[in-house]
């Protein structure tokens, strides 16, 4: 018997009807832990059951995996039935059933049903060795099938039908939806660039048109399309010698890129055990779109001035930063500058002197361009550039002297032969950032020499006698530090032992005048101000903790180890705490302009400039301590009523009793919701672990509120598009109209290009999705200047967290 004719008896053994009398039977469940975790194909290549999630251990995906091989690679994982379906994950102590009714059924540790095929009365289930996991009827058709339902790949002898999709995950270890999809439409197969965490679809990027019926990987390692008149159109040519000696995968990979794999079953020395790639369809990435379509949206599989470039060695594109440019992250594949860009108050000699061009060829962005330039030569396209600011690469077609100048960021990078460029990038003539502009004459500094010198050995000699003056002092501070410490140990209950005073109870009573003056009331208590009598009658703020008593300690203990070990000029100092009988109280310094509240949302508004300031003053607080302290902490409830000001107006972060403290291993926690309404992040309200990324959103609102100076939510405004400010800010920005955001703030709108940038900033601290947010230190640096800020993603996905 000839193997065509063996094919057709193969199918039929791996048919549903055949495969039933090997069934999971009704009544059959499964749990992520234990020996019960999944159910086998008969031949053992493949499973259906959990999977633990690589990039997030506490999780499982309910999925479909080879089995026979070491990677376990999922072929199948389950997703919502959402017009935008999302990834199902649930926690241990899930459950997954196939009922007595006929019904697939998910369930988490609190028996809330999480996912089903909305199918029922299935007689029986089947893992077949086609990776096909299905439910059966009983007269042997199929009720559902993930065959039907696919994520990012498909198996052998698997047909995708119209409407049928493939979207991309976020990464190889993130299976959330990600950045591609793969659509079957009756006019064509259709490659788009989705917007993440929203489902805006850009511009497709390639397309095999047609009047197409469905997508085939058929038994021999082909994968093509048919049309209505029966043509195939094939998508890879299926260069494959036996299929019986591999197992066979077409996925759209994160990276934008549509594979075929292939991995031998057995062991050889001819191939390794490994997955390896047969062909692939990859997006239309060489060929500019400079067209009459240029002005809408349009994207790329690389992210920010990158491109996209051929990598001969194995013949797969490849994401490029321009030269002394460096990554940002392996997500979004965009890059940096590793140099301060052009001064813009560099005039044309200086930029000459600090500045020069690296020249490439062959590629482009063609929907950058702010400035074209026509019938000039090379060098003066290159002189236009250096002499511009704004201008970060020049582009130039020797075909008719065109010139054009771009600026960040570049998008839409696009490299090939038919791209009939040369690219001049600005870059510094050393490697060092660049040091702002000190237009000296030369001459003068030759004449003033002896003087710089004079100075600087005056400068020197005062410097070492006053480091002299320093060490004494801080020995003597050092002594005094321990001789505190261990006073204040005799009198703290978990003996964290700091340099704090340790105040008895009648002390602060008098202080305080008895608790009269009150500042302010938090969450855990009231806070009160009060003179100490020393010689300086330091005024001091007294938050005296009034929670119930098995609440008390914690908090307490939270706050006091918290700020105890923190010190920097943007958080609010702790001074001393009282430890007596079931009196909890914390000793501040006191804050003479009180807190930022009174002047966003009262009568008197802050100028411009210091509102700034403030906003930078909090991000560089926040950053202390999410990054630079021995401990990282979460603050978790940034709002403006816990950001105070002292005298001279600078802003310092306070209370710390709702503050998180994480490991120095540790990079997320799971808690109950904490913070205030209105500036809680989303990710409080879904079962996943809280980072520090929470505090980035709540900072994201504060620096819309700083810059519009109203609260994030103003329910009595009549019109409904400005009630929520988070979404107007968006709507404000996306239409270019961010001037209507600080009406009638003549300051304000004087620099209103620092106004675009700081909402920009807000808008990527409050997308919902907190792995797209950034680090506080990325914040500081765009607000300052310090780097080049991406345009925020369009979408709807700023979510209002609203109780």
């Amino acid at each position: 018997m000839t193997p065509l004719l063996l094919l057709p008896f193969l199918l039929l053994l791996s048919s549903p009807y055949v495969q039933a009398q090997q069934g999971i039977t009704l009544g059959s469940s499964l749990t992520p832990q234990g020996p019960n975790s999944f159910w086998l194909s008969p031949s053992g290549d493949f499973a259906f059951g959990f999977r633990p999630i690589e990039s997030n251990t506490s999780f499982y995906l309910l999925a479909v995996w080879f089995n026979q091989i070491s990677d376990k690679t999922v072929a199948w994982y389950a997703k919502t039935t959402d017009p935008d379906p999302a990834l199902v994950q649930v926690p241990p102590g899930s459950c997954l059933q196939l009922t007595s009714n006929g019904a697939l059924s998910l369930q988490d540790p609190t028996g809330t049903e999480v996912w089903n095929p909305e199918v029922v009365g299935a007689a029986h289930a089947a893992m077949l060795d086609t990776g096909n996991f299905i439910l059966a009827a009983a007269d042997g058709s199929t009720k559902w099938e993930t065959f039907n339902n696919p994520a990012d790949t498909i198996l052998l002898t698997q047909v995708l039908t119209l409407g049928m999709k493939l979207r991309s995950r976020i990464t190889t270890t993130d299976y959330s939806n990600g950045q591609f999809l793969l659509d079957l439409q009756n006019k064509g197969v259709f490659f788009y660039d989705v917007a993440v965490p929203s489902v805006h679809t850009h511009d497709y990027n390639w397309s095999v048109p047609g009047n197409t019926t469905n997508l085939v990987f058929n038994a021999t390692g082909v994968i093509y399309i048919t049309l209505d008149n029966g043509t195939q159109i094939k998508l890879t040519s299926g260069k494959i010698s036996s299929v019986a000696d591999y197992y066979h995968r077409a996925t759209l990979d994160p990276d934008g890129v549509f594979r075929q794999y292939l991995y031998p079953k057995k062991f050889s020395k001819r191939y390794t055990q490994a997955w390896s790639v047969v062909d692939f369809k990859a997006p239309n990435i060489y060929i500019p779109r400079r067209s009459a379509a240029e002005t809408q949206v349009s994207s790329e599989t690389c992210g920010l001035n990158s491109y996209n470039k051929l990598d001969v060695t194995n013949n797969q594109p490849n994401c490029v930063c321009l030269p002394q440019y460096s990554i940002i992250d392996e997500q979004s594949k965009g890059c940096k500058p590793d140099f301060q860009p052009q001064s813009c108050d560099l005039d044309e000699a200086g930029a000459t002197k600090q500045f020069q061009f690296v020249t490439m060829t062959n590629v482009d962005w063609p929907q950058c361009d702010y400035e074209q330039h026509d019938n000039i030569p090379s060098n003066q396209c290159q002189q236009l550039c250096l002499t511009d600011c704004l201008c970060a690469v020049a582009v130039f077609r020797d075909s008719d002297n065109t010139c054009w100048k771009k600026k960040m960021p570049l998008t839409n990078g696009a490299v090939g032969d038919s791209v009939q460029r040369t690219v001049f990038i600005k870059v510094p003539k050393n490697n060092n950032t660049q040091q702002q502009p000190a237009l000296l004459d030369s001459n003068r500094w030759k004449k003033d020499k002896k003087y710089w010198i004079l100075g600087s050995s005056l400068f020197l000699g005062s410097s070492i006698l006053l480091n002299i003056v320093l060490i004494s002092v801080i020995l003597f501070g050092t002594y005094c530090t321990i001789t505190i410490n261990e006073i204040s140990s005799l009198q703290l209950s978990n003996n964290v032992g700091l340099p704090l005073k340790a105040f008895n109870y009648a002390e602060l009573e008098k202080a305080t005048s008895g608790f009269q003056e009150v500042l302010g009331t938090g969450a855990s208590g009231i806070v009160y101000k009060g003179q100490l009598q020393d010689d300086l009658g330091t005024y001091i703020a007294v938050k005296k903790i009034d929670k119930l008593e098995h609440e008390t300690e914690k908090e307490f203990t939270v706050e006091l180890q918290t700020i105890g070990r923190t010190h920097h000029k943007n958080l609010v100092r702790l001074l001393g705490f009282c430890n007596e009988g079931k009196e909890r109280l914390l000793v501040y310094e006191f804050m003479t302009n009180g807190s930022l509240n009174r002047f966003l949302f009262g009568d008197v508004r802050l100028e411009w400039n210091l509102r700034a300031q403030i906003a930078l003053e909090v991000a560089r607080g926040l950053l202390y301590l999410h990054e630079e302290c021995s401990t990282q902490i979460i603050h978790c409830d940034i709002k403006p009523q816990n950001i105070l000001l002292d005298g001279n107006f600078t802003a310092k972060i306070s209370d710390f009793g709702l503050a998180k403290l994480l490991r120095t291993n540790q990079t997320q926690t799971i808690t109950g919701i904490r913070g205030t309404r209105g500036y809680v992040a989303p990710e409080w309200f879904k079962s996943t672990g809280i980072t520090a990324k929470v505090d980035v959103y709540s900072f994201g609102v504060i620096l819309l509120e700083l810059v519009c100076c109203r609260r994030n939510v103003e329910s009595e405004i009549a019109e409904d598009d400005k009630k929520i400010l988070t979404y107007w800010a968006n709507d404000c920005y996306r239409c270019g109209k961010v001037d209507f955001l600080v009406e009638g703030d003549d300051e304000a709108i004087f620099y209103l290009n620092k106004v675009e940038r700081y909402v920009a900033v807000a808008l990527w601290c409050l997308q919902e999705d907190p792995t797209m947010r950034p680090t506080m230190l990325k914040v500081t640096q765009m607000l300052d200047g310090a780097a080049v800020i991406p345009t925020p993603p369009d979408s709807s996905s700023l979510v209002q967290s609203l109780p």
